[in-house]
């Protein structure tokens, strides 16, 4: 069913298009999600295979990546359809228009998708207040939900820590986790921050504002706040000494995690970051290298190309403790998710 809309109607949208149309779609259909659940017309995950990692229960491994829904619009809709996870954002301090149109290409050949979006959102004041509305009633209390936090484009290097400072401490305390994004080939100097000297300062400062803003201050927590697990999310297309690298200082800050990985630009296709399948060997190569260095307690999303089973089986296999997808998700539609978790916690 989901192929013939797909190629009848979504294919003649243009791409920026489809995506708004979907987001709007998933932010008023989540009842009916919902109750498409109830009715088990759609699996829900065994409860054996839940995924303990940073504190939290997740009902299976596989999560929606940031990029999908940047403004946390449709996270209960989009958590309805069996993501055990919404990240949403990617979330600058102040709101911005992203790059020029267009800026988002379908590679239909390879399932693929290209963007150059350069982080489109409203700004992390808007996105805590629509987080602070969804958490006040029960449905979006019980969603688990990732914040993507990125730098404003505006913002210079040297104020980049200040800058995603700002957004944690806004928006830590509607997170279940915090991602830290200084990977998308779409800011320009963004990927140079994830050198180390670059990349400490900004991994503490916002776990000192995470901490401050939800009562976690100091190490002995005599406030009684909640610690939010703070992740970097790095690119596939960092050499094997600067991913050792990474890992040396997530374990040295004693990071959360690390979510591998972003797009690539290691393509011929055009401008902007390429996701789906032709990610997936370099996922694979990143999250299994990053497993060796940071050892088995270090929570690893493996994100970037995970389409079929035995992709999100290879990426398990390889060390990651969390799964994260988009590409399929647009591809192969909206009961795919709830079709993975329950296959994987069968696992």
């Amino acid at each position: 069913m989901y192929s013939v809309i797909f190629r009848m109607i979504i294919l003649r949208m243009p791409p920026e298009f489809a995506h708004h149309f979907a987001v709007t779609g998933f932010r008023f259909a989540w009842p009916v999600l919902r109750i498409a659940r109830a009715l088990r017309l759609l699996p829900s995950p065994h409860r054996a295979g839940a995924t303990h990692a940073m504190g939290i229960t997740f009902p299976g491994p596989l999560g929606l990546a940031a990029g999908m829904d940047k403004n946390a619009e449709a996270v209960r809709g989009f958590a309805a359809t069996g993501f055990s996870f919404v990240e949403v954002g990617t979330v600058t301090a102040k709101g911005q228009p992203g790059n020029e149109r267009p800026r988002s290409w379908r590679e239909l050949d390879i399932e693929g998708l290209r963007n150059q979006m350069g982080f489109n959102n409203e700004g992390a004041d808007a996105v805590a207040r629509r987080l602070q509305r969804l958490r006040s009633g029960r449905s979006g209390r019980s969603v688990i939900i990732g914040v993507n936090i990125g730098k404003t484009k505006v913002t210079e290097p040297a104020d980049a820590p200040t800058d995603y400072a700002y957004s944690a401490r806004v928006l830590a305390p509607y997170a279940d986790f915090l991602v830290v994004n200084v990977s998308s080939p779409n800011t320009p100097g963004l990927r140079d921050l994830q050198a180390t000297e670059q990349l400490r300062p900004i991994l503490a400062k916002v776990r000192a504002a995470a901490d401050e803003a939800t009562g976690f201050a100091d190490m002995d927590n005599t406030a009684g706040g909640k610690r939010v697990p703070v992740l970097v999310k790095i690119a596939p297309d960092l050499s094997d000494g600067d991913i050792d690298a990474v890992a040396d200082l997530a374990l040295e800050l004693g990071l959360d995690g690390i979510v591998a990985t972003n797009t690539t630009v290691a393509h011929d296709r055009g401008p902007g970051g390429l996701s789906g399948p032709p990610l997936l060997g370099r996922a694979l190569a990143v999250v299994g290298r990053l497993r060796k260095r940071v050892g088995p307690d270090m929570t690893i999303m493996g994100v970037g190309g995970i389409a079929t089973l035995d992709d999100a089986r290879a990426m398990l296999d390889a060390g990651a403790t969390l799964l994260q997808a988009y590409t399929a998700f647009v591809y192969r539609g909206p009961s795919w998710p709830a079709r993975m978790n329950a296959a994987l916690t069968r696992r």
